[in-house]
């Protein structure tokens, strides 16, 4: 059975128990990470904590853990199940109150829930063994502060839940204007004549660590152009290449947008740059 972390105590996951009356359960009231990591090695571990350390200031959560705190607890989770390929997903809410009612409580302490899970091995930067991943559009209906990453989401859950419903691997979105925001559970990328674009970030766009880290890799290790701009539908659908990026995926190659093929119909030659950059250098941020 995998160890967890609870609230200051490391503890098999079956002993692991959380009052039906935390903030979390009732009103998603918190904030979550997932960091992955390999032989023990977690990428992009400073900014996600970061972030992490940012929702609960948005969101006006006290915790008392320190950036050096979460480090030593993930490393302490890690050594107890195994230091193999494991996502690391913490979480922290409000916290447990004695009644039901929506403005804040004070003066609870906030619930840290901490647990890790298998994750693949690291994506290859190899076209032919690269994951081809086929997508959907549809109108962004989410909350309007999808840059806080809270545990909240219902909204994501129901866009994933309308790909997977046909079979496809994730839902891209875009704003009542018609430009792209991002995926369900990614951000996105586009590749037209070269040149590299992803939105800029906004209350309707996760900070996404991939994100954050291509764009920084591909800015000091390659002489690939990168744009920050609003990216429109037709765009998208025109590109020669379209990419997805989470920590899970890291970059991921789409072929396919509502049906329509996309450059040659597998992943693209600059996704083979990119993604063999970041395999080398995203441990280093």
């Amino acid at each position: 059975m995998s160890v967890v972390y609870l609230n200051g105590q490391f503890m098999p996951l079956g002993e692991a128990k959380i009052s039906p009356m935390d903030r979390g359960f009732l009103f998603g009231d918190g904030i979550y990470e997932v960091i992955p990591s390999y032989a023990g090695l977690c990428v992009g571990f400073a900014a996600h904590i970061q972030r992490l350390q940012q929702g609960l200031a948005a969101l006006e959560i006290r915790c008392a853990l320190t950036a050096q705190d979460w480090k030593a607890l993930v490393q302490q989770l890690i050594q107890q199940n195994g230091a193999g390929n494991l996502g690391i997903y913490l979480h922290v809410s409000r916290g447990t109150d004695s009644k039901r009612a929506h403005a804040y409580p004070q003066d609870i302490p906030a619930t840290i829930f901490a647990y890790c899970f298998d994750i693949a091995a690291e994506p290859e930067a190899d076209i032919d063994k690269a994951p081809r991943y086929k997508v959907m559009t549809a109108t962004d209906l989410r909350w309007q502060r999808c840059h806080i990453k809270s545990t909240a989401l219902l909204g994501n859950v129901m866009h994933h839940q309308q790909a997977a419903a046909l079979g496809l691997n994730e839902c891209i979105l875009f704003d009542e204007q018609g430009f792209l925001t991002e995926g369900s559970s990614t951000n996105v990328f586009i590749v037209k004549k070269g040149l590299v674009i992803t939105p800029p970030l906004s209350s309707q766009i996760l900070p996404g660590i991939t994100r954050q880290l291509l764009l920084s890799i591909l800015r000091q290790h390659s002489t690939i152009q990168v744009e920050e701009r609003s990216v429109s539908k037709n765009e998208v659908l025109c590109a020669d290449e379209v990419w997805l990026t989470s920590s899970s995926k890291e970059v991921a190659a789409v072929v396919e947008v509502d049906g329509l093929i996309i450059g040659a119909g597998k992943p693209g030659p600059l996704w083979l740059k990119a993604q063999s950059l970041f395999k080398i250098n995203k441990y280093n941020y």
